[in-house]
This record gives structure tokens, sequence and C-alpha cells, in this order.
């Protein structure tokens, strides 16, 4: 099974994972600007009935796409809010014990709850196990005297493509780190 193609665009910024065969259309249509990547996949296409060759495209793992008049901007605002990719920002780790849990012993905590007029955000929420979430209940950390292991942050869009592909390369890894934030998110371990 190939794995998903990091598309660009032509000024190198991320903008989504790609199946291979959105791939392979973009470079049969001369969409290409560049590429980057050490991984180059070969697929196989059909053979010519009157040469006998068998057609095949290779494709790089990291594509920059043309500008096309088709096309609008892309808008990359806030990256959507979803469990898998929460957890996986906090390293599976509750943000009040500090113990590490599989994903189904993990719950969204709303560091200022929605009771109290909190937001359903990236800004607001933190990994947290079901003990700790039970025990802070509808209160803030302080006044349910649990300290906050790490301050919960808005990743930018190479950091959520980093956390929502189960399968990235390598090289994808590598180019998409270039452009994460810096992130000095830990306040202490108690």
């Amino acid at each position: 099974m190939a794995p998903l193609i990091l598309r660009l665009d032509v000024t190198g910024s991320p903008i989504r994972w790609i199946p291979w065969q959105d791939a392979v259309c973009l470079y049969s249509r001369d969409m290409i600007a560049w590429t980057a990547g050490e991984r180059v996949f070969t697929f196989f296409g059909g053979t010519c009935r009157r040469t006998g060759c068998r057609s095949s495209v290779s494709v790089n793992s990291i594509v920059a796409v043309k500008r096309t008049r088709r096309l609008r901007p892309i808008k990359r605002g806030v990256p959507p809010l979803n469990n898998r990719e929460l957890f996986l920002r906090d390293g599976n780790l509750c943000m009040y014990c500090g113990d590490e849990f599989p994903d189904g012993h993990l719950t969204r905590d709303h560091v200022i709850p929605l009771s109290r007029g909190g937001d359903d955000r990236w800004s607001n929420v933190v990994a947290a196990c079901k003990h700790c979430n039970t025990r802070k209940g509808s209160r803030t950390p302080e006044e349910a005297g649990v300290g906050l292991l790490a301050v919960p942050y808005v990743p930018n869009w190479a950091e959520f493509l980093a956390l929502s592909n189960r399968r990235i390369l390598a090289d994808q890894m590598q180019f998409l780190k270039t452009q994460f934030h810096s992130h000095k998110r830990l306040l202490s371990f108690q």
C-alpha cells in the first residue's frame, strides 16, 4: 500500500495529504512545479498495443503544485480539533498526572470548563485520563488542586499534517519539522 503524498503550494507551504492517484494526475497534467523528498514511487499503467511498452509514472513523496487560475488560494486557519490529533499533540500523556495512556483511556479536558465560559478550541483543551478529568470536574485546575503539566497550544498547519498521518515517511516528517513552531510547553513535573 503506497503512502500518502505531501502536497505543497508553489512556495513550499504544506497544504494536505493526497493519495498517489491524485499525484499521478497532477504529474500527467504537468502541474508539478518542483519536488522534494528522498522517496520516489513508480506506478505502472497499461501496455500500449502499438509499441508493447508499459506506461509508468514516478512520483516523489513531496510535490509542489503550480498555481492555476481555477484554484482559489487555500486559506489555512486553525486546524480542526479532534481527539486523535489532540492526544497525539500531548504525546498520549495525561496533562495532570503525567501518565501515558492509550487513546481509549484519554478524554478531552477543557482547562476552563465549557460550563464556565471556556471554548472548545486547541488553546483550551488538553488530554486527560478519565480519573483526572472526573476529579477535576467542572473546575479550573487551580480550583481542583491539580497542576497542568503543559500549556495547551494551537498546532500550525505543518504540525497538524504530521499529527494527522499515521504512515508519514521519514523524508516527509523531516520536511514538515522545518516548519514546526518551537513550543516550550512543559511547565513542571510534580
